[in-house]
């Protein structure tokens, strides 16, 4: 009996009532001619919905097809909108992830060059434990009119680059569409920063329009490789010497997916991509988790090196999310013996997000960015070697109090990915990954990435990027302060319980100058020092 009813359940009536519609409509227009064609649209609808729930109660892939035939589809629609839904109809203001409504909102607002200024005060909660604010002065300066740059190359540079404090992270082309490439160098021509390439390689794209190159270097050696994927010197020389080239970045990880290679598939792999990446046609593109070009730091700091004197005397030095802090040390031990030391380092930080990753990847592995800029400026204070060295710090940078925080412990500059795709009109879909980005920013779509108009974008990214140096002026006038490079950890404030306030000196304590040399008791350096070798980047017990 009921086996009978099941067709009247709530899992099945559905398709009972179009099975029963279908049947209906094919007698009436079957019995009486003259109403077929009036019956012909309604018996197509309910015919293929009876279609799709057979199919739905046949298939094998589905469990709540199979006991929801027809009606299970619309929880899947539903799902296919959540993100839609949950960002333009429930979060509030402060909510959203990776970014909020109002920080993404503060970039449309900067790009465009409209208001961005907020009424009726804070909606932060000032109490919650975490939030952070920047000390302000009784004495504040006059708003300061320098575009705050800095130069970047140590001794052994011979082409220094004066770069400005906020630059366009590591996107390749491939990640990003035509259109989005020449957007965002176009954006960095106008206004004197600098755009790295990402590990896709130098692209006409990006030559096109001329803007300040920063070319990175991946582990799959993208337009300078042999065709087997080691290192190509002469082909590195060839392409380092571009005169818009005016840094070379040797990528050791990333935030997003520390330690992770990658794979672009055959299928993937145009004509032109293959032209600009090195790869051949109808071949895998791979980027090994590891650099074939050395094996131990004081290889590294050689290649380095080698790097500097093939592009002519260029800035060079690496980008990299901290992992075992051993490593790193290693690393700089590596430079002390062999004496080449990098001119710059970017810190990445596991919260980096352009690259697409495993789950776990992108929520537990690397050190998150502040701590790891942290880590690696006394890293090069304890040594010594701090004044030789300028750090870069990229890892979820959107606003000029995210830049002044992180240049308080630590970072020279400043990188941003996601801000500048904001820029040029991201909406923060989180479909990057897809090929269906709906802004054309992240695409290869063609019919997709023409939504991207250059030169609009172009004054966007331009007006962004000039809107956040103005904020910091702002910020640093209010603390009375005449640049960056004057921020320290006394000018912030963390509070860690609804009662309790602890300054960022506190949280992110200094070493000493020469401290590692001399034998710190520093608890964050002490056993990872001792376990550091330059010959190798395992522990040593």
């Amino acid at each position: 009996m009921d086996t009978l009813l099941l067709p009247f359940s709530p899992r099945y009536i559905v398709l009972t009532i179009c099975a029963t519609a279908t049947a209906l409509l094919l007698v009436l227009g079957i019995y009486d001619r003259k109403i077929f064609d009036l019956v012909l649209i309604p018996l197509l609808i309910f015919g293929a919905l009876t279609a799709l729930g057979v199919r739905d109660l046949l298939q094998s892939s589905h469990a709540v097809l199979r006991n929801y035939p027809i009606s299970a589809h619309l929880r899947f629609i539903l799902e296919e909108i959540r993100p839609e839904m949950r960002q333009y109809f429930f979060e509030s203001e402060k909510d959203g992830m990776p970014f909020s409504r109002d920080t993404r909102a503060v970039v449309y607002q900067r790009a465009k060059m409209v208001l961005d200024k907020r009424p009726f005060g804070t909606q932060e909660d000032v109490y919650r434990e975490g939030y952070e604010w920047m000390h302000h002065s009784v004495s504040p300066k006059p708003h300061a009119e320098e575009k705050f740059r800095i130069t970047i190359g140590g001794p052994e540079c011979t082409k220094p680059y004066s770069a400005s404090v906020f630059n366009i992270s590591a996107m390749s082309f491939g990640a990003l569409s035509p259109n989005a490439v020449r957007a965002l160098n176009g954006g960095a021509k106008r206004g004197g920063f600098a755009h790295d390439t990402g590990e896709g390689g130098f692209s006409p794209y990006h030559a096109e329009m001329g803007g300040d190159i920063i070319w990175e270097i991946g582990s799959g050696y993208f337009g300078c490789r042999h065709r087997d994927g080691s290192f190509d010197p002469d082909a590195f020389a060839r392409v380092a010497a571009t005169e818009q080239i005016k840094m070379v970045e040797l990528k050791v990880s990333q935030g997003a997916k520390p330690g992770h290679g990658g794979v672009l598939p055959a299928a993937k792999v145009s004509e032109e991509i293959s032209k600009i990446r090195g790869v051949a046609m109808g071949e895998d593109c791979i980027s090994p988790p590891a650099h074939r070009a050395f094996s131990t730091p004081i290889g590294m700091m050689q290649f380095i090196g080698e790097m500097r004197r093939l592009s002519g005397g260029k800035p060079a030095g690496f980008k990299l999310c901290i992992g075992h802090p051993w490593e790193f040390l290693a690393i700089c031990k590596a430079m002390l013996e062999t004496g080449i030391y990098p001119d710059f380092i970017v810190v990445d930080g596991n919260e980096g997000g352009t690259g697409a990753a495993p789950l776990e990847f992108m929520d537990h592995l690397g050190m998150p960015m502040r701590e790891g800029v942290n880590f690696v400026h006394n890293a090069l204070v304890g040594m010594n070697i701090r004044d030789r060295v300028k750090i870069g710090a990229s890892g979820k940078i959107a606003t000029a109090f995210d830049m002044a925080r992180a240049m308080s412990i630590g970072a020279d500059w400043c990188n941003s990915a996601r801000g500048f795709m904001f820029a040029l009109g991201c909406i923060q879909s989180l479909s990057c990954h897809t090929d269906k980005c709906p802004t054309g920013v992240a695409t290869q779509d063609p019919t997709r990435a023409r939504a991207l108009v250059v030169p609009h974008k172009i004054d966007r990214v331009f007006n962004y990027h000039h809107a956040t140096l103005h904020a910091l002026t702002e910020l640093l006038a209010a603390a009375g302060l005449e640049h960056p490079q004057d921020l320290r950890p006394i000018h912030f404030s963390q509070r860690t319980s609804t009662t309790e306030v602890s300054s960022f000196a506190k949280l992110y304590p200094s070493l000493r100058q020469g401290e590692l040399l001399e034998g710190t008791q520093d608890v964050r350096f002490r056993d990872a020092w001792a376990m550091a070798r330059p010959d190798t980047f395992a522990a040593v017990q």
